[in-house]
């Protein structure tokens, strides 16, 4: 199939239905609801050092046969894959490193293609026209380089054999191995990590604080604020600002419905913290956090054990409460291997880096032999456990 490749400025730009087919049901952030969003609600756009720039490629009757979100960037925050130190080098020596290119769906550290093709169109054909056009457009716009960033297997491949430099790095996931319920979980444990457990929960149980779980229809403007205000907070304790507004929870609560999750936690019917999750058949991802005041174990109650039972409930097989946080490790989450791919312009800075990863590389798979060795499960479990499919 002869594809003809354009850059698309706006989302809005595409037709939704055509969009969506690509994108197919995997994921919720890939959909045309969500990105739409990002651009209506300026959580993207020049403004915010995200300009759109999406790539896609159309069929010989001008239907929509593939596409990748991509953004021209003038910083990185939101990516959480870390280049500052490769933004300093260009500095010292005399060069930009901004603008670059992003390939990844903004705020969103969740691995999903990022080479969206239609059915029955030739993937790989398709998307090594995607990649061609893509780094066409960074060459164009004087790009330093162009980063795809949560990569899958079937992306990653097709991005080294583009000699990309591929980047390893580690989150903590929760897998649902078929359990009953949350007790059930827990009997794997070593029993002092089972009791810490158990009396974190107690200790909130006690407090009075109760739970509920709302999809994105279920929530008021009034109590988005509520939502939204809790979220915000936990950015500025950090000196940032929140990377998504209320408008965008609104809009994409009305349009996702059961893709996005609340989890709502009220003391004396008062909201005192939420979480802000969204849900693909398979999966749930915890991306915002934040609460009123500080209260003991209740972020752990809310952000983990909260979708923990949420996971067994709905039958979803994994849970990806975001990045970083070691403290999840004690609590069943286990260490899973994140993937970027980075093309850099400069021949001399390319080969620093390819060498910079490698040596990474080497560390993060040292780290996540580690991590293996201080999960909470229980000695004469834990192969066995580990072995079953998650």
């Amino acid at each position: 199939m002869r594809l003809r490749t354009d850059v698309c400025p706006s989302i809005d730009a595409l037709d939704a239905a055509e969009w969506n087919r690509l994108a197919g049901a995997a994921s919720p952030f890939l959909s045309h609801a969500f990105l739409a969003a990002l651009e209506r609600h300026d959580c993207v756009g020049a403004g915010a050092g995200w300009t759109p720039c999406h790539v896609v490629a159309s069929d010989c009757e001008g239907r929509l046969a593939a596409a990748m979100p991509l953004y021209l960037k003038t910083h990185s925050w939101g990516e959480f894959v870390f280049d500052w130190a490769w933004a300093q080098a260009y500095r010292e020596a005399g060069l930009d490193y901004y603008p670059k290119l992003v390939g990844m769906v903004p705020f969103t550290p969740a691995t999903t293609p990022r080479f969206l093709v239609r059915p029955g169109v030739d993937r790989r054909h398709a998307a090594a026209r995607l990649l061609e056009a893509a780094l066409d457009h960074a060459r164009a716009s004087s790009a330093s380089s162009l980063h795809v960033l949560f990569t899958g297997q079937a992306d990653r491949e097709l991005l080294c054999e583009a000699g990309f430099v591929l980047r390893k790095d580690c989150q903590f996931h929760w897998h649902n191995r078929g359990y009953a319920d949350f007790e059930d979980f827990l009997a794997g444990f070593a029993s002092a990590k089972r009791k810490k457990i158990r009396r974190e929960r107690r200790r909130i149980a006690e407090s009075g604080v109760r739970f509920e779980t709302l999809d994105g229809t279920a929530i008021s403007e009034d109590l988005w604020h509520d939502i939204h205000f809790f979220c915000a907070s936990t950015f500025t304790r950090r000196g940032q600002l929140p990377y998504l507004t209320r408008g965008f929870f609104v809009d994409v609560g009305r349009t996702l419905g059961d893709r996005l999750v609340v989890i709502l936690a009220r003391l004396s019917n008062r909201p005192v913290a939420a979480a802000i999750c969204f849900r693909s058949d398979d999966t749930l991802y915890g991306r915002y956090w934040g609460s009123v005041g500080e209260m003991h174990s209740l972020h752990f109650e809310t952000c983990y054990y909260q979708g923990i039972e949420l996971c067994i409930r709905l039958g979803l097989g994994r849970f990806e409460p975001g990045t970083q946080g070691e403290h999840k490790v004690s609590r069943g989450f286990e260490p899973a291997a994140t993937w970027s791919a980075h093309w850099l312009a400069d021949p001399g800075f390319a080969r620093a880096v390819r060498d910079f990863a490698g040596r990474e590389r080497a560390r993060v798979d040292a780290y996540m032999t580690d991590v293996d060795g201080h999960l909470p499960f229980r000695r004469a479990l834990r192969d066995e456990r580990m072995a079953r499919p998650a």
